[in-house]
């Protein structure tokens, strides 16, 4: 493999999007055993048209009950189950549309809420 030079890289470096250059940081950091010390200067060498092309990945989300659908009693069960509330306010959760059962958790944990919210014949939105 040729070596290449310190303008060779930062030309290859500048060609990536910002996603694929923390990739590459990461990459870098596990294979050395190294921490980046400012891995925001690192960043900078992209160039502005890569922020524009840099789309953050969302790590939390909200799940959204928009409807309880005909089975309300399974709904709360499954509510009740998923959160710390009361069945009063349960029920009053799911009486309301577009009411938040579960706020900022991660994408795994809103996935099977959703499963089981609507396995009990409810309308979710994951945001």
């Amino acid at each position: 493999m040729a070596k290449l030079s310190q303008d060779e890289l930062l030309a290859q470096f500048e060609e990536l999007t910002l996603i694929e250059l923390a990739a590459f940081v990461k990459a870098f950091e596990e294979k050395f055993d190294v921490t980046a010390a400012a891995p925001v200067a690192v960043a900078g060498i992209a160039g502005p048209g890569a922020v524009a092309e840099a789309v953050e990945e969302q790590d939390e989300f909200d799940v959204i009950l928009d409807g309880a659908g005909d089975k309300k009693i399974q709904v709360i069960k499954e509510v009740r189950t998923l959160t710390s509330l009361g069945l009063k306010e349960a029920k009053d959760l799911v009486d309301t549309a577009g009411a938040k059962v579960l706020e900022k958790v991660a994408k795994d944990v809103a996935e099977k809420a959703k499963a089981a919210l609507e396995a009990a014949g409810a309308k979710v939105t994951v945001k």
